[in-house]
């Protein structure tokens, strides 16, 4: 499909037919913007952009075969002046910093208004940048406080014996201290020790909450031989 060359071309990435058909629609009635194709998949993309020489892709951050993310990259391999606005029913930071290191200039959410999606298209194509600064601050900084706390975790649980990760295994199945002693053919004041290491370990005051932070943070039983 050609367009005239005073109007934006728009690419839709979308796997719902449906609500691709309804995005054409919609920038139909928007006498600046023209829809010059649709793509369902991030393998379409690069031959459809390739083929068209859309102006803006408009782009799902999920797909059948990637994100959005994967897709603008693809578009934007192929030809960097191509600018990409993500439309996503996903908020968060993750899929966020995905699409800007993607490539995307703009990220919106499949609650965004006619009007908001057309200006954002228009904004694309004009060269700016539609995530501001301070937004992109906030996430990262969260982004970070993230990572700290995962790596906190993941060092808290390594930290673990061999035998503290047994019996927290079986503190995990019901099994009281003397249970455990049981199972384990070990004292009862040693089961009492290693859980008292463990709640230090943990970061915790009982037992029944380390077992549910342990399961929160992704513990993987040790089944006792």
């Amino acid at each position: 499909m050609t367009a005239p060359a005073d109007l934006t071309k728009v690419l839709i990435v979308e796997d719902h037919r449906v609500v691709a058909e309804g995005l054409w629609a919609l920038l139909a009635e928007y006498s600046d913007l023209t829809v010059v194709g649709w793509a369902d998949s991030v393998a379409e993309v690069v031959p459809m952009a390739k083929e068209l020489g859309p102006d803006v892709a408009l782009v799902d951050f999920r797909l059948p075969d990637g994100t959005g993310a994967d897709a603008a990259a693809a578009i934007r391999a192929n030809d960097p002046s191509t600018a990409i606005v993500i439309l996503s029913a996903d908020a968060s930071d993750s899929a966020l910093l995905a699409a800007v290191e993607a490539g995307a200039c703009g990220y919106l959410l499949k609650s965004a208004s006619g009007d908001e999606i057309a200006d954002a298209i228009r904004s694309a194509a004009e060269g700016e940048t539609l995530i501001p600064a301070s937004t992109l601050v906030e996430v990262l900084a969260r982004h970070r406080e993230t990572a700290r706390s995962s790596a906190h975790q993941t060092e808290r649980l390594e930290s673990l014996t061999p035998r503290e990760q047994e019996i927290l295994t079986l503190m995990s199945q019901g099994l009281d201290n003397r249970a455990v002693a049981e199972r384990l053919s070990i004292s009862y004041a040693t089961v009492r020790t290693h859980v008292r290491k463990i709640l230090e370990k943990l970061e915790v005051r009982s037992q029944l909450e380390a077992v549910a932070k342990a399961a929160d943070w992704g513990f993987r039983h040790v089944e006792p031989e």
